[in-house]
C-alpha cells in the first residue's frame, strides 16, 4: 500500500516538470525557438486556430523564425496573429513566408529573464510540494485508520522525501540549462 501511495505521486510531480518546460520555452532567449509562435491563435478562414495548424514553422539560422502557411492566402493572418501576440517581434510578410527576426537581448533584459526563470521553476518545486503533501495526508490517514503502521509512516516519509529531491534536482537542472542559454550572448 506504502509504495502505491508513493508510485501514485509520480504523475504529479512529472506533471510540474512537464509545465515547468512549456513554460520556459515561450521564454524569448536571444535564440529562435518554435515554441515562441507554434500556439498562437490565427484566423483561418474565420476560425481561430494554432499557428502550428495552418503553418510550417522552421529555423534556419538561430535568430530567425520562418513560417509558412500551407494556404498563400493566410499570410496577413500569420502576421497580424504574431503582431497581436505582443511578443516584441516584428514580422515580415514578403508574400511567400513570414520572417521574423529574433533581435539580441540587452543585460538589463537578460536578468529579467532569469528572474522569471527563477519563478517559473519556485511555481513547478511548489507543485511538487503540494503532491507530496497530498500523498504524505494518505499516509498519516492510512495509519490513523490501522492499515499501515508507524513504521511505514516514517519509511513512506522517507521515500517521499527522496522522491521530491530527485524531481527538485530535475527542476533545477532544467532552470540553469535554461539560464546558461539565458546569459549566452
Amino acid at each position: 500500500m506504502l509504495e502505491q501511495i508513493i508510485d501514485n505521486t509520480k504523475p504529479g510531480m512529472e506533471k510540474a516538470v512537464e509545465r515547468l518546460k512549456e513554460e520556459i520555452n515561450k521564454l524569448r532567449t536571444g535564440r529562435a525557438n518554435p515554441a515562441m509562435v507554434e500556439n498562437l491563435m490565427v484566423d483561418y478562414y474565420g476560425a481561430k486556430s494554432p499557428l502550428k495548424q495552418v503553418a510550417s514553422i522552421n529555423i534556419p539560422e538561430p535568430r530567425l523564425i520562418v513560417i509558412q502557411p500551407w494556404d498563400k492566402d493566410s499570410l496577413v493572418s500569420v502576421e497580424k496573429a504574431v503582431n497581436e501576440a505582443q511578443l516584441g517581434l516584428n514580422p515580415v510578410n514578403d508574400g511567400q513566408v513570414v520572417r521574423i527576426a529574433i533581435p539580441p537581448l540587452n543585460e538589463e533584459r537578460r536578468k529579467e529573464l532569469v528572474k522569471t526563470l527563477g519563478k517559473f521553476a519556485e511555481e513547478a518545486k511548489v507543485a511538487v510540494r503540494q503532491v507530496r503533501e497530498a500523498a504524505w495526508d494518505e499516509i498519516q490517514d492510512s495509519v490513523k485508520e490501522g492499515k499501515m503502521g508507524e513504521d511505514a509512516k516514517f519509511r513512506g516519509k522517507d521515500m517521499l522525501q527522496a522522491r521530491v529531491d530527485e524531481y527538485n534536482g530535475k527542476i533545477e537542472e532544467i532552470r540553469e540549462k535554461k539560464e546558461k542559454e539565458i546569459m549566452e550572448i
